[in-house]
């Protein structure tokens, strides 16, 4: 029975009880985890075979291993006791990396330090380690340079020897495709939670009305268009005298939004094309959308300067380590990985309020 999540591999020819059987399957479950992440680990950076198939990781890659795996869940494939699981996990997901676009993400995987140094910061915000259950804390730092170290995570993932006893193959991949899961949905949201503390500093924008009727003009949209207007401004004026090299021609700015929000985005950026009392143009900066089901906070948008000062870095893709308990008879992989992020001036930061003004 070939496997649909792991490189070559074949599980008719496992057997769980052989030493060597369980370190290849260690390997290609680090293998597995590994493709996701925005770099390719050390370990894999000679390997031509992980670079190809890194780089055709894909929706459209996606889109063709769902296909396959329909085609390959047939009732005579699995015994009979997995066929209630068939339908969970399907396809190799992919991951929301939205924030990538907002930090200035950085490769420390060779560095062998354990952090990097951010220069003249007046103003900040970091996060430290967080115990497991408990939500990210962020801190107010300050001064001419700071340190931004990285911490380490970790989960584990138990697969129950009787699982691989009993032939229960779908159930352990489908346990492999959850834990992976987990893991880069911890580091985004570790991510997010200090965008949404460096938002919290702020008095959010309100939506004005626009006062026109509507019957000429979206309102809901031409306000919103306004608000990110207003955002985009107070950024450019807040940051113009610290040499960042923008302006209002060559900013671009990000508009991070929850998805509850991200069609009332769009028809607030495409007012630019709808004549409105004779005025031109609405929107008069770059924007593009990242949204993302991720942030705690759903009635409000961020406006971000993406990059310059607001920095992250990857120490450690996720690594596994395993091993087998005999007294609790499973095979357990433990995942760690270590990174760090800041945002060294929060003045790259607006946040816009969703609720309405009274007489919409």
């Amino acid at each position: 029975m070939k496997s649909t999540i792991f490189k070559n591999w074949d599980w008719s020819k496992f057997d769980p009880k052989n030493t060597e059987h369980r370190k290849m399957l260690s390997a290609r479950m680090q293998y597995f985890c590994a493709l996701p992440d925005r770099y390719v680990p050390e370990r894999f950076s000679k390997v031509q075979e992980f670079i190809v198939d890194k780089a055709g990781y894909t929706a459209e890659h996606a889109a063709m291993i769902n296909s396959k795996i329909q085609e390959f869940t047939t009732t005579g494939d699995f015994p009979a006791s997995i066929l209630p699981v068939i339908e969970k996990f399907h396809a190799t997901p992919h991951y929301d990396t939205g924030y990538e676009e907002i930090f200035d993400i950085r490769d420390f995987s060779g560095s062998r330090r354990n952090g990097f140094e951010m220069s003249d910061v007046t103003s900040g915000l970091t996060f430290e380690i967080i115990p497991n259950g408990k939500k990210a804390k962020v801190y107010q730092f300050s001064g001419t340079k700071q340190t931004v170290y990285f911490h380490k995570y970790a989960g584990a993932l138990n697969w129950d020897r009787q699982l691989f006893d009993d032939m229960e193959y779908w159930t352990i991949e489908d346990n492999a495709v959850a834990f992976r899961n987990a893991a880069y949905s911890h580091r985004a949201s570790v991510y997010y939670a200090l965008l949404e503390a460096a938002a919290a500093t702020k008095a959010c924008i309100s939506l004005t009305d626009p006062g026109c009727d509507d019957n000429l003009c979206s309102k809901t949209a031409v306000a919103w268009a306004t608000a990110l207007n207003t955002a985009a401004q107070t950024i450019l004026l807040a940051v113009r005298n610290k040499g960042y090299g923008v302006t209002p021609q060559n900013a671009s700015f990000v508009i991070l939004t929850p998805i509850q929000l991200t069609g009332l985005m769009r028809q607030a950026l495409d007012v630019n094309l709808q004549a409105f009392s004779g005025s031109e143009r609405h929107i008069n900066y770059n924007f593009r959308i990242v949204s993302t089901m991720m942030l705690a906070n759903t009635s409000q948008v961020i406006v971000a300067l993406p990059k310059i000062k607001m920095k992250g870095g990857y120490r450690m893709d996720l690594t596994i380590f395993s091993d087998f308990d005999i007294l609790s008879y499973v095979d357990t992989e433990a995942g760690w990985m270590r990174f760090g992020g800041a945002i060294g001036d929060t003045d790259q930061i607006e946040c816009i309020d969703s609720t309405l003004p009274s007489g919409f």
